[in-house]
């Protein structure tokens, strides 16, 4: 959610803002009109508040006195009578302006390119070669079905497309991964671990903007509440209506959870394999820090992520997503994208981002620089570090040998306790 006075007090910016991310600057005016009603009856509402209390002082003396207060008395009851009209007039304005502000996305920092889509990204670095091999690389899939590690066939009987059953050595590389993962961010990184609920309310989901926006992606259970799409949410949450200490600041969680997505508009895209499932498990990054630390934090934060594909020895790059590519929350966005073999590019399998105080304002996280001071929202952070599933097909590529054989890396041999997996 954005401040309010920097919609009041630059509005034309914000429309530029918006336009440069590819969407309509109309929602600014409808805010505008919207905020300004509001805030005209919000005086109006307080102007007869004060008179009804003032009204009320005068009768209290009058009966005080043993006077006749009866035209007073009811002065009092016109007024507020006129409050309760009018109280809920703005309880139905303050409906529509938080429907408006939460339907406006976040502002894109300084530094992010201007662009329509992903062909304004701009690559930062990359890091690794592909490995050189006298044979055509095969899909993960392929590989995976061929070795009996993936079973998506199993998995469309049980719930459909978009599924698979991870088989023994594919089960234990799964595995493997996530805690290979969670070690050197622990350990090496010094976040602390958390294991949230892998179900949320939607005041959760508002929080850090999935909702209302992204609802069709969703998956909502009964009794209202949602499967997580992401630790994302779960775990920016647990501040909700906080207010921190600076001293603990920065705040580094990491969490594995499985995640849970519709992938609505997918159709057609990826249909094979483990780039696009409807549930998969992500280790995910969150920070939560001053304002003035929030974009030497994303560096960071970026460079966590990307040390786990440095240690497993996978070719991957960075680039910066442009204004038009960066998702709804997004102030500045770094996608790691790593090699695929067999489709001679990369894909997109960790996107780092600050939110600066867009999430904090939603889910009313804040902090005090000292015990006296005002309370200020917090910068949220986050990032996939990595996702698994997507590790997991890198790596079947990146190792794969002529006789469909995966060589295991090293850092994941003692997790594996072998250094192959092979047919058989």
């Amino acid at each position: 959610m954005l401040d309010p006075r920097l919609i009041r007090e630059k509005k034309e910016d914000v429309k530029r803002a918006l336009v440069n991310r590819g969407e309509k600057p109309d929602i600014i005016d409808k805010f505008i009109e919207v905020d300004e009603k509001w805030r005209k009856l919000t005086h109006e509402v307080d102007e007869l508040k004060s008179q009804r209390n003032k009204s009320s002082d005068k009768v209290a003396a009058l009966k005080k006195d043993k006077k006749d207060a009866s035209d007073i008395v009811e002065k009092v009851k016109k007024i507020g009578s006129e409050i309760k009209d009018k109280e809920e007039v703005l309880r139905k304005l303050q409906l529509e302006l938080d429907a408006v502000s939460l339907s406006i996305p976040n502002i894109p920092h300084v530094s992010v390119p201007v662009g329509r889509d992903q062909s304004g990204n701009k690559e930062i670095r990359k890091w690794g070669n592909a490995r050189k091999t006298d044979f055509k690389p095969k899909a993960h899939f392929e590989l995976g079905e061929e070795l009996g590690i993936l079973d998506f066939q199993a998995a469309a009987k049980i719930s459909g497309s978009r599924f698979v059953v991870y088989r023994d050595k594919g089960a234990l590389l799964e595995r493997a991964l996530i805690n290979f993962m969670l070690d050197v961010h622990i350990k090496e990184h010094c976040y602390r671990e958390v294991m949230p609920p892998f179900m949320t309310c939607r005041d959760a989901m508002v929080g850090t903007g999935q909702l209302p926006k992204f609802e069709e992606d969703l998956y909502k259970c009964s009794d209202d509440l949602y499967l997580a799409p992401t630790a994302e949410v779960p775990v920016t949450n647990i501040h909700r209506d906080e207010i921190l200490s600076k001293e603990k600041l920065p705040i580094k969680y990491v969490s594995y959870t499985p995640c849970f997505r519709r992938e609505a508009g997918s159709y057609g895209k990826d249909v094979r394999g483990l780039i696009r499932q409807h549930q998969f498990n992500k280790v995910e990054l969150v920070k939560f820090t001053e304002p003035e630390a929030s974009y030497s934090e994303l560096e960071s934060l970026t460079v966590d992520a990307e040390k786990i594909l440095q240690k497993l020895d996978i070719p991957y790059r960075v680039v910066v997503l442009c204004t038009g590519d960066m998702g709804f929350a997004a102030s500045k966005t770094y996608d790691i994208e790593v090699w695929f073999p067999s489709e001679d590019r990369y894909r997109e399998i960790s996107s780092c981002s600050n939110f600066e105080d867009f999430q904090a304002r939603r889910a009313n996280i804040k902090f005090r620089r000292s015990k006296d001071a005002k309370p200020e929202y917090v910068h949220t952070l986050n990032g996939s570090g990595l996702a698994v599933g997507r590790t997991f097909a890198a790596l079947l590529e990146n190792f794969q040998n002529a006789d469909g054989s995966i060589d295991i890396p090293k850092v994941l041999q003692p997790y594996m306790e072998a250094n192959k997996i092979a047919r058989g």
